[in-house]
C-alpha cells in the first residue's frame, strides 16, 4: 500500500506542476479570468493532495485502517474535486455542456474532508 500512495502523490504532484505550467501561460489565453480563477484552485489542491500524501506514504501506519480511509478519501477527493473543476472550467470553451458535473465538485470536497479526518484520527494512536 505504501508505494501505492506514494505513487499517487508522485502521479498528483507531476500533473499539478504540467497543469499549473499551462495554467499560467497556455490556458491564460483560452480561458476567461473566472475559468482560470478556478482552474488554479484544481491544481492548488492537487497538489495540497500531493504532499499530504507524500506524508502518509512516508509516516503512515499501514496497519491502520484510518491510513486506507485517508488515502482513499483524499485521493478519490482530489480527482473528483480537481477533476471535474478542469473539466468545468472547459467546457465553454469546448462548447460542451458539463453542467452536471456540479454537484461531483462537493462530493469530491467532502471525500477530501473524509481523508484528512481519517489522518487525524490516525494521528490519536501516535
Amino acid at each position: 500500500m505504501q508505494q501505492i500512495v506514494l505513487f499517487t502523490a508522485g502521479v498528483f504532484g507531476t500533473l499539478a506542476i504540467i497543469l499549473g505550467a499551462f495554467g499560467a501561460h497556455a490556458f491564460k489565453k483560452i480561458l476567461v479570468e473566472e475559468k482560470l480563477t478556478s482552474f488554479e484552485v484544481g491544481v492548488r489542491y492537487q497538489m495540497y493532495a500531493a504532499l499530504v500524501l507524500l506524508i502518509i506514504g512516508y509516516n503512515g501506519n499501514f496497519t491502520e485502517s484510518y491510513i486506507d480511509w485517508a488515502y482513499y478519501g483524499i485521493s478519490g477527493g482530489t480527482i473528483l474535486f480537481s477533476g471535474s473543476i478542469y473539466l468545468l472550467s472547459f467546457a465553454d470553451y469546448w462548447k460542451v455542456n458539463l453542467k452536471f458535473l456540479g454537484p461531483i465538485t462537493p462530493l469530491g470536497g467532502l471525500l477530501l474532508i473524509v481523508g484528512w479526518i481519517a489522518l487525524m484520527v490516525s494521528f490519536c494512536s501516535l
